[in-house]
Order: structure tokens, then C-alpha cells, then sequence
């Protein structure tokens, strides 16, 4: 278990959402998955459902109209930064495209959506009164976020300056094109996968759950899609997929944890 409770370094992800065009749907879907509570919070963009673990805050839900979901839809990472506009100026030097300029989303959070040179978008987050998710790294919620790119090379690059990530392989996977990505203090914050078969470059968000045969029942049942659960090298996992098409996975590790277990953003 992890709880945070002050704004994370620079490149971490620290904060996730998903945009949904039936927010009450949503609300019950996830609240089956991983018992979560809610807190409406109003923004100038419309409400925002904050999730609730605990009384918590660990993800956030916003309602979008149902064009903006069509085709493939993901779980929205935020990278930790303590100046959001000075990071925006970062990624554009560095390649990276500005999709909506900065700007503070009610007194949480100092926020900026950008994309990086191969198409994979995420947001900026300059923690305020909310310094990201307030629990990691335990069941209901997030542990990890993967970069899944059919061209990885570029975006190694840019993650590496911008932020100053370091890139390393992974033994535990010889097959695979990956390599860790970590903050300069020698944290891993994620990886990059490099992915063939992909139609285009997205972050992919991991849960952790308890007991992940139990979640794709709880996923099917409550109106979702879920494939059946696999072992991988870092603990069971499943590839899940919401009424509305979102995808993610989940991942139930075991009790004791390699020294490059799946880590969060924390």
C-alpha cells in the first residue's frame, strides 16, 4: 500500500480519468469492480466524478458525449509536474504536440492535455489541493502505466529528454521490445513496449485487484468484457473492457514481490 499525500516528481504518473458519455453507468460499473464511492466535483468543464477508495481520492470519471468515446478508448494519465506551462514548452521543444493549452481544473490541479511524437496523448498535472491519486499500488487501484507504441524508438527518445528518464531492458521478458522507463533517482515509473501490431500509441493503465479470477466475473457481470486471467511473469493479470469500450488491465501480485515488481506511480 502507498499513500501520497504530496506532489510526486517530475514525469511520474500521479493522476488518471476517463472520460464516459453515461456517467452514472460508469459510476455503477466501477463501483461493482472495486467498490469505489464518488465525490461530484464542478469544474469549468462540467462536473467531475472524483473516485473514492476509503474516502480517497484515486481516479476520476467526466462525462464526454458519446463521439468523443468512439473507435478505442483508454484510461487518461497525468505525469507529475511543478510547473505545468514550463513542461508544455519542454515537450513542444522536444517534439511533442499541445492539445489543450494549461489551464486549473477547479483548485485541484494546474492541468495540460499534449501528445508525444508518435501520437500517444496524456496530460500534465501540477498538483494544488490534490496531489494525484491518494492511494497506489493496492487493490482498486492504480499500480502501473505502459507506453504501447508500433514505432517506440521516437518516444523513448522523447520520454528520456523531457523528463530525464533512464531506459533499461527487462530479462524477465527477453521476447519482448521493452524497456523500463526511470526517474533519474533510479525509480521505475512504467515502460515503453514496443508493439507491431498496434493501430496507434497509447498509455495503458494496470489495476491491482485482490483476486483477478474474481474481478473478470465481477467486469462480465457487471455489463463489461474481460479475457480469461493469464499468469505473467509479475502476477495473474487480465485484459478488461468497460460497457463503453475502455480498456485496461488488472493484475493480482503475489505476496512477495520481486525486486522489479510491477511498481506504480509512486
Amino acid at each position: 500500500m502507498s499513500e501520497i499525500s504530496t506532489n510526486q516528481p517530475f514525469g511520474t504518473p500521479t493522476w488518471i480519468d476517463l472520460g464516459v458519455p453515461d456517467l452514472d453507468r460508469a459510476k455503477a460499473f466501477y463501483r461493482a469492480l472495486f467498490g469505489w464511492e464518488y465525490e461530484q466535483v464542478p469544474t469549468a468543464s462540467g462536473p467531475l466524478a472524483l473516485c473514492l477508495l476509503r474516502g480517497r481520492r484515486v481516479a476520476a470519471l467526466r462525462p464526454v458525449s458519446a463521439a468523443d468515446v468512439e473507435g478505442e478508448s483508454w484510461w487518461h494519465p497525468y505525469l507529475a509536474t511543478d510547473d505545468c506551462d514550463g513542461a508544455v514548452r519542454r515537450i513542444t521543444d522536444s517534439g511533442g504536440t499541445l492539445l489543450a493549452p494549461p489551464s486549473d481544473l477547479a483548485d485541484l490541479a494546474r492541468t495540460a492535455v499534449v501528445a508525444d511524437p508518435v501520437g500517444a496523448r496524456f496530460s500534465l498535472w501540477q498538483g494544488r489541493t490534490q496531489p494525484g491519486c491518494e492511494l497506489v499500488n493496492e487493490p482498486c487501484t492504480l499500480v502501473r502505466n505502459d507506453l504501447a507504441s508500433p514505432a517506440p524508438e521516437p518516444a523513448r527518445r522523447f520520454y528520456s529528454d523531457v523528463f530525464g528518464f533512464t531506459l533499461d531492458g527487462n530479462d524477465a521478458v527477453p521476447d519482448l521490445d521493452f524497456t523500463f522507463l526511470r526517474r533519474p533517482d533510479g525509480h521505475e515509473i512504467g515502460g515503453i513496449f514496443g508493439t507491431p501490431q498496434a493501430t496507434a500509441s497509447r498509455w495503458q493503465t494496470v489495476f491491482e485487484v485482490a483476486d483477478t479470477d474474481e474481478l473478470v466475473t465481477l467486469a462480465r457481470g457487471a455489463g463489461g468484457a474481460a479475457d480469461a486471467p493469464e499468469d505473467a511473469p509479475y502476477g495473474r493479470m487480465a485484459a478488461i473492457t468497460d460497457p463503453f469500450g475502455t480498456a485496461f488491465s488488472v493484475i493480482t501480485r503475489p505476496p512477495v514481490r520481486p525486486t522489479s515488481s510491477v511498481p506504480s506511480a509512486a
